[in-house]
């Protein structure tokens, strides 16, 4: 008998005869075919190898497939009690602690329970004094230094600590030339000292704050600084540009000209800053860091009528944009002459988007209240559903998708609604309890 460790391989003559063997039904015309496609290389031979390696590829597709055409099913539109008086500004989600947080244009941060029972609301400002003629417009999560960071009117930036229940201000950034108005922060999963901030303001520029010892100190102290740790640590902006601080340096460009920038966010599969404005010239702005990490090389979209938001899935290399013009466009980040598909069906200008990243597939969100879930690859919409809000001209919508709960999350002014998806474990057919080691196929009861 042949060793067991020795490949063995068959021409395609013999893997006709073998399975047809073997197998007990189907031509031997078939075998030939799953040969061919088996045999890519034309060499007249496979092996094992070869052959489960394109079944389990086959496999593979054919579930994406399947994942990229599944409609979830919705529970009934949910509105969450909460104590906001003004805009919601943002929603996020803290894996560290399982809570998610709001925050509204007066400055009132709401923190929910993973089960969204509100626990706890804590005013957030920079100065009680200007309280009356201060608004909150950002707030993003420094998940690997637990603090959070919150934007005002009065060209602040302003950092926090979550560890203490009183919610201390650690640094307070101030000098901004311009109002910041969106923040993104992304730290390195393999190294959390490396993390970027990146803001845009009302003046058109988009800036980034470096950070290379974030664990250690978001910013230096000053030897003159008092002893007390739990005062706060003010920064000028001019002191970060002008090098001062060893421990993080600043990038930044005026690309977009005056306009206000409505949403910003690194990128480390690209390596570059995006941004983008309602304007229909250099529309999207992407900022690639180039190998000394210290300048961009700057290329643009310019789309008609301009955008409310975009989102980027790394793994389909597609930018989504949600259009003024009613439409969501995709595009390639590489190719900026025109978008690679264009997805038709919205009757209001669209002021959301995001993907629904393992299915690949994408949500987009009208000023109609229409919230539509998009299959990227054939570019069709598969869902459609109307959500009922209070009828009103002037509103404020926030959307967040958060795909690990299957939860979505849509803020209409003051208010905080749930779309929350059916569990689809209970729908799914399961052979085992564990994962399968092995398969033996009975050719009399062919099974």
């Amino acid at each position: 008998s042949p060793d067991p460790r020795e490949t063995i391989c068959m021409s395609r003559e013999e893997f006709m005869h073998k399975m047809t063997e073997t197998v007990g039904w189907g031509p031997a015309e078939e075998y030939g075919e799953l040969f061919d496609k088996v045999d890519v290389a034309r060499e007249g031979f496979i092996n094992w190898d070869k052959l489960t390696s394109f079944i389990l590829l086959s496999l593979y597709e054919k579930d994406a497939r399947t994942k990229a055409t599944v409609v979830p099913q919705w529970k009934d539109l949910e509105f969450l009690p909460g104590k906001h008086k003004d805009t919601i500004q943002k929603i996020l989600f803290l894996k560290s602690s399982g809570h998610y947080l709001t925050i509204s244009k007066e400055g009132l941060l709401g923190i929910w329970g993973e089960n969204l029972k509100l626990q706890e609301t804590l005013p957030i400002t920079s100065d009680a004094t200007k309280l009356k003629h201060l608004w909150v417009t950002c707030l993003v999560s420094l998940e690997n230094v637990n603090k959070i960071a919150v934007a005002f009117t009065s060209k602040e930036i302003c950092f926090y600590d979550l560890l203490s229940k009183e919610f201390p201000c650690q640094y307070k950034l101030q000098g901004l030339k311009g109002t910041p108005i969106c923040m993104d922060y992304w730290c390195d999963p393999l190294d959390a000292n490396e993390s970027i901030l990146s803001f845009g303001d009302i003046t058109g520029k988009v800036q980034a704050i470096v950070f290379t010892a974030a664990l250690i100190s978001l910013f230096e102290r000053p030897a003159s600084a008092c002893d007390d740790k739990e005062a706060t640590m003010t920064i000028n902006w001019a002191e970060l540009l002008s090098g001062c601080h060893r421990c993080c340096h600043i990038l930044g460009h005026k690309l977009h000209r005056g306009d206000w920038v409505r949403q910003v966010t690194y990128n480390a599969s690209l390596d570059a800053i995006i941004s983008s404005t309602t304007s229909n010239t250099n529309t999207v702005v992407l900022a690639w860091r180039e190998k000394s990490k210290k300048h961009f090389k700057i290329t643009s979209f310019d789309i008609a009528q301009g955008v409310h938001a975009f989102d980027y899935h790394s793994r389909l290399n597609l930018i989504a944009t949600a259009g003024i013009n009613n439409k969501v466009c995709l595009w390639n980040p590489y190719v900026v002459s025109k978008p690679v598909g264009v997805l038709w069906g919205h009757s209001a200008s669209v002021i959301a988007v995001q993907f629904f990243a393992e299915r690949k597939q994408l949500f987009s969100f009208s000023r109609d209240k229409v919230l539509r879930l998009w299959d990227t690859q054939h570019q069709l919409s598969i869902q459609r559903i109307a959500c009922s809000f209070p009828k009103s001209q002037d509103f404020r919508c926030l959307f967040h998708f958060d795909e690990a709960h299957g939860r979505l999350f849509i803020s209409f002014n003051n208010q905080l609604a749930l779309l929350a998806m059916e569990s689809e474990a209970n729908n799914r057919v399961r052979s085992h309890q564990k994962p399968v080691t092995c398969i033996l196929y009975n050719s009399l009861l062919k099974q």
